[in-house]
């Protein structure tokens, strides 16, 4: 049997393993949460790099868009005003209107034009 002095020895040494076990168990914790600290910073920082990216190549098509929209327009508003323009009718634009004409007249009159 053991005397109270050694029983006390292997308490106060299995009390110290457990002390230990508990801090060292403690620091992982601690050391896991500033890893997952870091992990998830770095996951927002990337996170944030992709809108960064994105925004950019939003603000390039959006630019572009708005360049080729005003260009399409200006195109359109200038084929606009070249077909406004008046021009001269040719001797050739004449005769087929004259042929135009009559036939119309001779459809509409049921050929007694």
């Amino acid at each position: 049997m053991a005397t109270p002095s050694s029983a006390d020895a292997a308490v106060e040494a299995a009390i110290s393993r457990v002390l230990d076990a508990e801090r060292a168990a403690h620091e992982d914790v601690d050391r896991a949460t500033r890893d997952a600290a870091a992990i998830a910073e770095a996951a927002r920082a990337t996170a944030r790099a992709i809108i960064e990216r994105n925004e950019r190549r939003i603000r390039t098509l959006r630019t572009n868009f708005e360049t080729r929209a005003r260009h399409e327009v200006a195109a359109i508003e200038a084929r606009a005003l070249e077909q406004d323009t008046r021009r001269e009718l040719t001797p050739d634009d004449l005769a087929r209107l004259q042929r135009a004409v009559a036939a119309l007249a001779r459809e509409l009159t049921g050929g007694l034009a």
